[in-house]
């Protein structure tokens, strides 16, 4: 028994005395993890396309100099192409490396008992420096080949991508977000809670448009897939191409809904401006009108329903008018900047041609919402009234606030006063005492040889 209690001793010594060793498995596999996987992913799409395609030549090193770039790419680093510019990025590789970052650095938070903020910063910094340094590396190794990309974007962008998504990985660990909520009053926790709600209700918005837009053009994407895909690589390539850009689309159905649309060189779609003609032979583009409808000004409605959202969730966070609209505020800032950040990453140059550039308008569409989406949620605070004001809190006609029994102390317990119900007996304590004794002794028994006490009594009477 005793060498069973000792082993768990033994070993927290060793800990302590090479704790070096023991955390350095684990920071390696957090810096380096993300980034051997992700380029192995990137390497091995290219490899499943380049080897079912008709004409292309396979190779190794071919496969994992290509790497590269699509692992650049997937981390927002705008590329150059045989001198043009490619500025238009699937999100969806960026999400997924975010995710994968993210997971990673919360599991090693966790192995690693990081509790406090600053522990967990460096963990942070870690993760960021590594993906600097692996940008940097892979950039300077574009130099002189095809596709070439800037050298100080390189680092930047996976530095900036990895620092955010290991932050919201050890924000849980770490205490971050307690730290977060105890530092933010509870009308600024309200405004940030609203602002993401209306985030998510406007990208749902854009994800349906998005949706009826490739559903009522299939037939012209099934063309597309036919004239530019060319056997079973192509096809493939051109699939796995449009899922990378599928967030792309719902963001810019997303700025469609909000007003101010988007624009592919001359092209420009939007609810009240519409600008037609032919597009690239892309099957995600078949979603794309062909000419202006009527009801599109209905979609307006979607960004002022919103403002009427925010109004009502964030009617109740305090009785003064100002205090709401602060909140107001908030909720209209995480929604302002949320948007046009992705609006600005869904945008950018597309090669110099005449569908360049392709532009989401994010400062126009930071100007629609605040017009459609914070004026009317301020109206909507302004004249609502809390309903768990003071004046709901009690009625005039049941109860007095100034009656002193309404304010007496609740744990004093009630003194009883005498009344008339006092006077009459309770049924059930009558029948509960006890019955009284008589006055009178109860006569002995009578003895042998003695006269019964009544006869001597009725003999003196006779005398």
């Amino acid at each position: 028994m005793r060498l069973l209690r000792a082993a768990p001793v033994e070993l927290e010594d060793t800990l302590a005395g090479d704790p070096f060793a023991v955390r350095a498995p684990v920071l390696a596999m957090a810096a380096l993890g993300p980034l051997i996987t992700g380029y192995a992913a990137v390497a091995a799409v290219l490899a499943v396309v380049t080897s079912v395609a008709a004409r292309a030549t396979f190779s190794t090193t071919g496969v994992l100099a290509a790497a590269a770039p699509g692992w650049l790419a997937a981390h927002q680093v705008p590329l150059r192409i045989e001198g043009a510019e490619l500025g238009v990025l699937p999100l969806l590789p960026t999400i997924a490396a975010a995710v994968l970052v993210a997971r990673t650095a919360s599991a090693a938070a966790e192995r690693l008992d990081l509790r406090t903020p600053r522990t967990a910063g460096h963990l942070v910094a870690l993760i960021a420096a590594g993906h600097a340094v692996f940008g940097l590396v892979l950039g300077l190794s574009t130099v002189g080949g095809p596709v070439t990309v800037n050298l100080v974007a390189a680092p930047a962008g996976p530095a900036v991508l990895a620092g955010l998504a290991a932050t919201v990985g050890v924000a849980r660990h770490a205490g971050l977000l307690d730290l977060a909520f105890d530092r933010i009053d509870p009308v600024t926790r309200a405004g940030l809670g609203a602002g993401a709600v209306a985030v998510a209700v406007l990208l749902a918005a854009g994800a349906v448009l998005f949706g009826l837009g490739l559903a009522t053009g299939f037939t012209a994407a099934g063309g597309m897939f036919q004239r530019t895909a060319g056997g079973l690589g192509g096809n493939l390539g051109l699939l796995l191409l449009c899922a990378g850009y599928l967030p792309n689309g719902v963001v810019a159905g997303t700025s469609f809904v909000a007003g101010p649309g988007f624009s592919l060189g001359a092209i420009s779609v939007a609810p009240l401006n519409f600008t037609g003609g032919p597009v690239p032979d892309l099957p995600l583009l078949a979603a794309l009108p062909d000419r202006a409808a009527g009801w599109w000004t209905l979609l307006l409605a979607v960004p002022v329903g919103v403002g009427v959202l925010i109004g009502r969730l964030l009617r109740e966070v305090s009785e003064v008018a100002l205090v709401r609209l602060h909140a107001v505020g908030v909720a209209l800032a995480v929604l302002v900047l949320s948007l046009a950040v992705l609006a600005a990453l869904t945008g950018g140059a597309l090669g110099g041609g005449r569908f360049d550039p392709v532009d989401l308008h994010p400062v126009r569409l930071a100007l629609a919402l605040l017009v459609w989406v914070g004026v009317v949620a301020a109206v909507v605070v302004s004249v609502s009234r809390p309903r768990w004001s003071d004046d709901d809190l009690y009625d005039e006609d049941e109860l007095d606030p100034l009656d002193e029994e309404a304010m007496e102390d609740p744990d004093e317990e009630p003194v009883e006063e005498p009344g008339e119900d006092a006077a009459e007996p309770d049924e059930d304590a009558v029948e509960a005492e006890p019955a009284e004794e008589p006055d009178d002794e109860p006569e002995p028994e009578p003895v042998a040889g003695e006269e019964e006490p009544v006869k001597k009594d009725l003999a003196d009477e006779s005398d």
